[in-house]
């Protein structure tokens, strides 16, 4: 990896210290991405909590990782293969979009076999090199291979449109592309 390109990673936090990671690092002026979801705390109370459990996202560059892992309450980076895995840009925009578009999200694991393969899931198969959409009656998923996560938002179907595709002449970001009525 080249040490002029900053790329996204995700970092493994202490349990419920993500905000203050994500604070920490903008002090420190590191570019840092921590999805949270609105979740009613309580009775009547609303809160933001983190979207997926004790990870943070941080674009940097490869000269940085030793001054992301001694912030405080980073336990360390997310590791692929023996090195800090790399997030793709457009999987964060394409997270960063679905957050602000769609509410009661829920984060749900991408079915791995044991060598590291992405089994099919149901009657999809999502790939590494696709973010697919699927809209299943009242829901609406998108897959982040490079974190092995989908997102799924409950919506009513009539509120979701799935823009014509041109794979030739889109990145897939903009292929899978989902817009609201």
């Amino acid at each position: 990896m080249s040490n002029s390109t900053q790329r996204w990673h995700a970092l493994y936090t202490k349990a419920g210290c993500e905000k203050k990671v994500a604070n920490a690092l903008s002090r420190k002026n590191i570019e840092n991405y921590c999805p949270l979801k609105r979740e009613w705390n309580g009775k009547k109370k609303l809160a933001l909590v983190p979207l997926i459990d004790c990870y943070v996202f941080v674009k940097i560059l490869n000269s940085d990782i030793a001054t992301v892992r001694v912030t405080s309450s980073v336990i360390n980076f997310i590791y692929w293969l023996g090195e800090p895995a790399i997030i793709k840009d457009e999987e964060i925009e394409i997270m960063k979009r679905f957050m602000s578009e769609y509410g009661n999200i829920k984060v749900e694991k991408m079915p791995f076999n044991e060598n590291g393969i992405l089994r099919e899931m149901s009657a999809e198969t999502i790939s590494d090199k696709a973010h697919l959409i699927s809209v299943k009656n009242s829901t609406v998923k998108i897959s982040l291979p490079s974190l092995g996560y989908v997102l799924v938002a409950d919506v009513e179907k009539s509120g979701v449109d799935i823009a014509p595709t041109f794979a030739n002449h889109y990145t897939s970001i903009h292929k899978y592309q989902y817009t609201r009525s």
